[in-house]
Order: C-alpha cells, then sequence, then structure tokens
C-alpha cells in the first residue's frame, strides 16, 4: 500500500468547507472523495491519507483513487464518541460455543427491546474476516493447543489489518476433541480416521478443523484418511447429524456432546478468545456480556456440560 506521503493530493492545511464537493461527485453520493472526507471530519488531506493508509477509518482504493464510504465514515464517527447509536448493539461471531450461547440469549433476554445483541457462529477465520470488515463487533477464536494459544492467537490476528485496534479477551479455556454418535465406542483417534467412520467435518478455517487437523499427524494419518460424508458449519449441526446417525464422529467439544448426549473422545485443550476493537471492550453490552459468561447461573453450566475452566474470564491482552 502507498504511504501517505507517495499519496497524490493536497498537504496539510485547512480543510475545504463541508458543502464543497468534487465537480464529478454528487451531494448525495454514497462515498466521499478524500478532499470531502476531509472537510467532513475537519482534518487536513494528508492526515487523512494517513488514518487511511493504517486502516483507522473505513477507505478504500479504487483505481489508485481513495474513496470513503459516506455510510461507514458516519459510522467511525459515532464509534469514536464511545456513546453513539451504535453502543446498543452487540453482534458476536466465530466460533461456535454452547457456553457462550446460552450467555448470549440470557442477556438477550435481559435487555429485551432496549438493546440487540446477537450471535452468528461462522468458525474463527470467517469471524474475524467479518470483524475486520466491520460486519461483527466481537469475534470467538479457538487456534490450537492451550498451550500454544498465545502466540498462535497473536500470529492468527496479525493477518488482519486493522488489528492494531484490537483487543484479545479470554472467555475460557475449553476440552477439545471428536464427537461421537450414541453407541459408538472408539479406542483412538487413529482408529477413526484408518477406518470408515463417517465423519461430519467443519469447513476449513474452523478453530475445531484446525485442531483435529493439527492432532492427526500423532497417528501417522492425516485429514486425507478420513471418510469424509458431509460438511456442516456449525459444532452444533455437527452433533445433531451424529444424534440422527447420519454421521459417525465430528470434531467437537467436550460441551456439544454432553449437550446433544453424544460420546466423546478427549484430544486436548483449547483457548477461547475474543477479538475486538478496543472501543468495544468498554460498551455497556460487551461488559454485560462478560458478567453473563461469569455468571452464577453460567458457571453452574459449565460445571454441567463440562470440559470448562473459566478462572481465566476477562483477561484483557494486547496484540502488540
Amino acid at each position: 500500500m502507498t504511504d501517505s506521503a507517495s499519496v497524490p493530493g493536497k498537504p496539510g492545511g485547512a480543510a475545504s468547507p463541508p458543502d464543497t464537493h468534487d465537480a464529478t461527485t454528487p451531494p448525495h453520493a454514497a462515498c466521499f472523495t478524500a478532499r470531502e472526507a476531509a472537510a467532513y471530519l475537519h482534518l487536513n488531506e494528508k492526515k487523512l491519507y494517513e488514518l487511511a493508509n493504517q486502516r483507522e477509518l473505513p477507505a478504500a482504493r479504487v483505481g489508485g483513487k481513495w474513496l470513503f464510504p459516506r455510510a461507514l465514515l458516519e459510522e467511525w464517527v459515532l464509534e469514536q464518541a464511545h456513546g453513539g447509536a451504535l453502543t446498543d448493539r452487540l453482534l458476536v461471531t466465530g466460533s461456535d460455543d454452547p457456553l457462550l450461547t446460552a450467555a448470549i440469549a440470557a442477556l438477550g433476554a435481559d435487555q429485551g427491546a432496549d438493546s440487540w445483541i446477537a450471535y452468528s457462529p461462522t468458525g474463527t477465520l470467517p469471524g474475524l474476516e467479518r470483524l475486520a470488515r466491520r460486519r461483527a463487533d466481537a469475534a470467538v477464536l479457538n487456534w490450537g493447543a492451550v498451550e500454544h494459544s498465545a502466540r498462535q492467537h497473536l500470529t492468527l490476528l496479525h493477518r488482519f489489518g486493522p488489528h492494531r485496534q484490537w483487543a484479545r479477551v479470554r472467555l475460557a479455556l475449553r476440552e477439545q476433541g471428536v464427537l461421537l454418535r450414541p453407541g459408538l465406542k472408539a479406542d483412538g483417534l487413529g482408529t477413526l480416521a484408518g477406518f470408515d467412520y463417517r465423519w461430519a467435518m467443519r469447513p476449513p478455517g474452523a478453530g475445531t478443523q484446525h485442531f483435529l487437523e493439527s492432532a492427526l499427524p500423532g497417528t501417522g494419518l492425516t485429514l486425507a484418511d478420513c471418510s469424509v460424508s458431509t460438511t456442516v458449519p456449525s459444532e452444533r449441526q455437527a452433533a445433531a447429524l451424529l444424534v440422527r446417525a447420519e454421521a459417525d464422529c465430528a470434531p467437537g467439544s467436550r460441551a456439544a456432546a454432553t449437550e446433544f448426549g453424544l460420546g466423546f473422545l478427549s484430544l486436548g485443550w483449547v483457548a477461547l478468545d475474543l477479538a475486538l476493537p478496543r472501543q468495544v471492550l468498554f460498551r455497556r453490552l460487551f461488559q454485560n456480556l462478560l458478567r453473563a459468561c461469569g455468571s452464577t447461573a453460567s458457571r453452574a453450566l459449565a460445571r454441567r456440560l463440562g470440559g470448562y475452566e473459566l478462572s481465566p474470564l476477562g483477561e484483557v491482552a494486547g496484540l502488540d
């Protein structure tokens, strides 16, 4: 990406009046030009280019020219105020998790029509992509064994341009492995991978799938040795297939196995983290979500489901 010094445009100085438009830009166009965006934000264009190059405000390069989506820029200004119209919403995406699902449902019921809180599990990488594109407020991730999670999560998040504005919050440690259809007994991962057991796999980019792929080399096998019958977007959909005996096994958590009455083969533990913009960290709704995850009801559910360690809940780490 071109640095701010080499981007054509006016050097620093007073911005144009807010009602001044480029001759080729209609007054109500969907995008601002650089001159219009600088006037709207009361910045000189040099500073505007600097923020755009650092991905600190919403902008796009089209044909070598910077464009600034009007709606996203207005949203960005509200976000900077920490008390704008967006503080009454919280959209969480990323990894699927039973305990977080329950906590969000409880918080949503408690908030009622006063706010909008939703959870759309997509898997770790798709969730982070949505977060990077400002389509979500927080993304859940788990990527590798717990003992390597700090390094691996940091490396993963650094793939995304806006990570400098993000924080990482620990939710829990979670036991990970393989879900087994009712009645199925397996003496190890090698048996499930090496024989004709029907796998319901998660798509590439899902943390549970990545964990399984990381464990398979220890058996002398790879993902290609597994008999894959289908691929499903979420852990709950995989569990439902096993309940209906439409598949034999699937990567997943002990909590999901307990929730659906399935067998479980443990392969280890992962760390569940939330990545989110720093300004979202201080929103009332997000802080309420952390309280809901640590409530008496959530801790009782974690004990019933099994496979959770909640002692690190709420720990905040930077991404530098």
